[in-house]
């Protein structure tokens, strides 16, 4: 059995209100909202109106992306964590983004882990008092300060934090990282997207890049999903494509329906 879910990235140019329609029609679990988009969070509802919304369809408000560059701690950056924090708990949110820094800068080793670190224990008690889980997502870009899913583990371990951090397991960046263990024990979600650009090299991959799941997939979604659930995890698998050809579609809900069911077929072949 998979569970799918909806990132609102995924179909951008939709309302709100668009997204928990179309992902309850899709028999999706739950959704991801986002701030980085040109709508306001909600379409400028009140979060707990949104939480009704979410609620009433039948749906989960698994995340609130995102607090951007969370392991290049401030003042600052804690009131913004703190803001979206306050949003998340108040639409009914299950858990917050955390994406790490992508700039080429705090890359030395030992700084990375030391820079995660400090941002990971200040995060805890916040998490811990708005009853939320921070989702940590590795980039498996070559500029970015948290680039593997090692380091992760080992930065919420060192400050006692599993369970309330969870790894985004993405399986574009997983790709772009070249693999690596899985830590299905560490996981809250899976973020699926396809490349099937046949000409693009691996470190020339980059967001709009990534498009649905599809027949000519480069990054073996099938086999990363399928390797999760042989070890034990069984979580939500969430649509998270970029590429503006994606956004355009007039019927998104058809092209969302045909890659779910490539995905379930090729899970279920695996396994007969």
């Amino acid at each position: 059995m998979i569970h799918f879910a909806l990132n609102h990235m995924t179909v951008a140019r939709l309302s709100f209100h668009d997204l928990v329609a179309l992902s309850a029609k899709l028999g999706c679990v739950g959704i991801e909202v986002r701030n980085d988009l040109p709508q306001p969070l909600f379409d400028g509802l009140d979060p707990a109106e949104a939480r009704a919304v979410v609620r009433d369809n039948g749906l989960r408000l698994l995340a609130v992306a995102e607090v951007k560059r969370f392991n290049d701690w401030s003042a600052d950056k804690e009131a913004e964590a703190l803001a979206l924090m306050k949003i998340a708990r108040a639409a009914g949110a299950e858990a917050v983004s955390l994406i790490p820094r992508n700039d080429n800068l705090g890359m030395g080793n030992g700084e990375r882990q030391a820079n995660l670190r400090v941002a990971l224990k200040a995060l805890k008690p916040m998490l811990e008092d708005h009853g939320l889980v921070g989702m940590v997502e590795p980039l498996g870009f070559e500029i970015c300060a948290l680039r593997y899913k090692s380091e992760a583990v080992e930065g919420i371990e060192a400050v006692g934090g599993k369970g309330r951090f969870k790894l985004v397991h993405d399986t574009f960046h997983h790709t772009l990282a070249h693999g690596g263990p899985l830590f299905p024990e560490h996981t809250g979600i899976v973020h699926v997207s396809g490349v099937v650009d046949q000409e693009v090299g691996l470190s020339d991959m980059r967001d709009p890049h990534r498009v649905l799941v599809t027949k000519g997939d480069r990054l073996g979604n099938v086999e990363q999903i399928a390797a999760l659930q042989a070890a034990g995890w069984n979580g939500p698998v969430s649509y998270e494509a970029f590429s503006p050809e994606v956004h355009a579609y007039t019927d998104p809900g058809a092209e969302l329906a045909k890659s779910f069911e490539f995905i379930r077929s090729g899970l279920a072949a695996r396994a007969a």
